[in-house]
């Protein structure tokens, strides 16, 4: 059913909105997020999206349309290769590179920014959904 090469994607832009509500739901407001002032003294010169934010988007690929409902994550490696500025265009994208089973699939998973740059790269195994009954 699943071959190695199926992929798909999705993108989004992350707005101040996001940011707020993802720190609202998390807990984590860590001023680099959502501090002007702060932010605007770190490395980056501005505010900067949470890494797990921009990771929630593979989550939202894998659980949307590759594999899509009904699949269950396994495990997820995450390497953050830049920052998100807040208006940034994240495409996330992911790729069967392994047909464990048919119980597993391994995936490589990405996050590109508008200017085409690795911004996350990683791995996950999940669980596809049977056919005709979910995960």
């Amino acid at each position: 059913m699943y071959k190695i090469g199926d992929s798909a994607e999705m993108t989004k832009v992350f707005s101040e909105e996001d940011v707020f509500l993802f720190a609202g739901i998390t807990g984590d407001r860590n001023p680099v997020h959502i501090s002007k002032e702060f932010a605007a003294k770190t490395r980056f010169g501005e505010r900067i999206a949470h890494g797990m934010l921009t990771a929630g988007l593979i989550s939202a690929v894998i659980g949307m349309k590759l594999p899509g409902p009904g699949c269950l994550y396994l495990s997820q490696t995450l390497d953050f290769l830049a920052a998100v500025k807040i208006g940034d265009e994240v495409t996330a994208r992911v790729e069967v590179v392994e047909v464990i089973s048919e119980k597993r699939l391994r995936l490589r998973t990405q996050c590109l920014n508008q200017r085409k740059e690795v911004v996350l790269d990683g791995e996950a195994v999940i669980v596809p959904p049977r056919p005709g009954r979910g995960a």
